[in-house]
């Protein structure tokens, strides 16, 4: 069974590797978009420059979300464990 899981594991590794010349030899090596010039990069470079720090606005906007609601359920449980009702059995 073990030389079966590792000739699997190999042949799924090797496989894209054999099929790797043959995928950069279509288009002429353009690619999917097409010749890459001067205004494709500096374009890509303007989105990039644009998509990072929307990106960590996004990230930091949901952290605190999270946080706030995390904070909320810490006051939440420890006014409900200091509330003297609630010791005790019967």
């Amino acid at each position: 069974m073990g030389r079966l899981r590792i000739s699997l594991v190999l042949a799924l590794l090797l496989v894209p590797l054999a099929l790797a010349p043959a995928a950069q030899a279509y288009n002429d090596g353009r690619g999917f978009y097409g010749p890459t010039d001067d205004k494709v990069v500096t374009d890509a470079g303007f989105i990039l420059i644009l998509l990072f720090p929307a990106f960590v606005f996004l990230m930091s906007r949901l952290q605190r979300r999270l946080e706030k609601r995390k904070d909320a359920r810490k006051a939440a449980q420890k006014a409900h464990l200091g509330d003297p009702r609630w010791h005790g059995g019967w």
